[in-house]
């Protein structure tokens, strides 16, 4: 490429900061939106976003020992924001998140946690088998006595990230500074300041240092062939990270070919299993409900992890009962949730409506007022329940369950936690990714799969020298 610039219309609302090599991008400001979504952000030089393959990376031989202890430094940073780079995006995130600001407060108060010296030696040591596949060539003796060498070889990764939760933006950052690697972000609509807040304070703790150098923050508009066509080509970047609906993935499957892969987390959907066990008395029903409403409301159901769908094991008395019960804790505020959610919309309201109408095979609780709506159904419904709707399937048998369960499926929590044995492969089989205990869905711990793959070794480049 060759001084490619592209510009829009003039702005006249939010000013969004571009982090361009570990700096703040200083180009002339474009417009970007209409009406109340309207911004601007420097315009792209597509060049400065790309790094040659000529030379290595800033960050290619930087020991991980290194990269660990910014990393803490920076989550320390982030922890006291001094500098107020959180507080001034928390801000502007209020904006324009569907999430509550109570929620995004606490999210950001938070985001440090990711940075933590024990989660990322163990995303170092569970997902690569230690630092020196990072450092160095590993040897290995092959089956018949030669030895051989290989190393994880820092990539050159381009990353379109989900804006549904803040923690994606720390979690994206995180993994491109391990891989030592070079990385351009791609900030999503609902989430244009986390990233490059993150970005500039690390940069504030060790200024042009390899790691800060290595990454790039920037907008343009999902789908803008004038930017993608140019940059997701295998002879500047390895892989495309891309997080979202099925619309982003599918858009950035036209550009995986020889020498650029996707590695995709896909669109995802949860649900709970509750055993009979519950109903053994009114404080484990209660313990259940609460802990199934924890996992209903996780950032107001906007995040994969979230359950949609729950499966109750016994009569359809009982699953009244729980479905009652559930719908009174949906309203409860807890840390990355709020007791009020998104009003329920015309369309879906109108679906839900005709439910009602149908009792008593169906059932309703609640209102649209965006505080919780529960359907207890014969089957699950056919449409996708969204800000705090659950819908509540009585099962004979957790088994019965599994067949509702697909690749779609990310997370699957079940009560009691002495149920998971006898689940766990069934529901491997059907392709779920992740079994937790009823409660535990919100958060991954660092060092386990996502999605069904290790992220740090899916991102790695792996060469031999054989």
């Amino acid at each position: 490429m060759t001084g490619t610039t592209l510009r829009g219309e003039p702005s006249v609302r939010t000013e969004v900061v571009h982090v361009v090599r570990g700096e703040v991008d200083q180009a002339p400001s474009v417009g970007h939106g209409r009406g109340d979504s309207a911004f601007s952000a420097p315009a792209l030089d597509l060049d400065r976003l790309v790094w040659s393959r000529t030379e290595p990376g800033p960050a290619f031989d930087v020991p991980s020992a290194e990269i660990v202890d910014l990393l803490v430094e920076t989550g320390e940073a982030l922890k006291a924001d001094r500098e107020g780079l959180l507080a001034e995006a928390l801000d502007r995130m209020v904006r324009i998140s569907p999430l509550p600001a109570e929620v995004l407060e606490r999210a950001y108060a938070v985001l440090w946690r990711s940075f933590q010296r024990t989660g990322l030696y163990a995303q170092i040591d569970h997902e690569l088998g230690g630092a020196d596949v990072l450092d160095g060539w590993r040897e290995v003796r092959l089956p018949e006595g030669r030895i051989a060498a290989t190393r994880a070889f820092p990539p050159r990764l381009v990353h379109i990230i989900a804006g549904n939760a803040p923690g994606v933006a720390a979690m994206s950052v995180v993994r491109g500074a391990l891989t030592k690697g070079v990385n351009l972000l791609k900030l999503p609509s609902n989430d244009l300041f986390t990233a490059t807040a993150i970005l500039r304070t690390m940069a504030s703790v060790a200024p042009g240092h390899p790691v800060v150098r290595s990454f790039s923050a920037v907008y343009w508009r999902g789908g803008d062939e004038t930017v993608e066509s140019v940059l997701f080509r295998p002879q500047f970047f390895d892989k495309l990270v891309a997080w979202g609906g099925e619309s982003t993935i599918r858009g950035a499957l036209k550009y995986v070919g020889p020498g650029f892969e996707l590695v995709s987390f896909d669109p995802k959907t949860s649900i709970s299993v509750i055993g009979r066990e519950a109903f053994a008395s009114e404080e484990t029903l209660r313990q259940a409900v609460e802990e199934a409403a924890a996992d209903a409301t996780f950032f107001n159901q906007q995040a994969c992890v979230a359950s949609r769908f729950q499966f109750v094991e016994g009569s359809e008395q009982d699953a009244d009962r729980y479905a009652e019960l559930l719908c009174e804790r949906l309203g409860v505020a807890r840390e990355f949730s709020s007791a009020d959610g998104p009003r329920v919309a015309g369309e879906l309201r109108e679906e839900i409506d005709v439910l009602r109408s149908l009792a008593p095979d169906y059932r309703v609780w609640g209102a649209y007022d965006g505080r919780g709506l529960v359907i207890r159904s014969p089957e699950p419904v056919d449409f996708h329940p969204d800000g705090k709707i659950v819908n509540v399937v009585p099962v004979a048998a957790l088994t019965d369950a599994v067949t509702h369960a697909g690749v779609a499926t990310q997370t699957v929590g079940v009560y009691p936690d002495t149920r998971k044995t006898e689940l766990r492969d069934a529901l491997a089989c059907a392709g779920v990714q992740r079994v937790v205990s009823l409660g535990r869905a919100g958060g991954m711990p660092p060092g386990l799969s996502h999605d069904g793959f290790y992220p740090l070794q899916r991102l790695m480049r792996w060469v031999n020298d054989e």
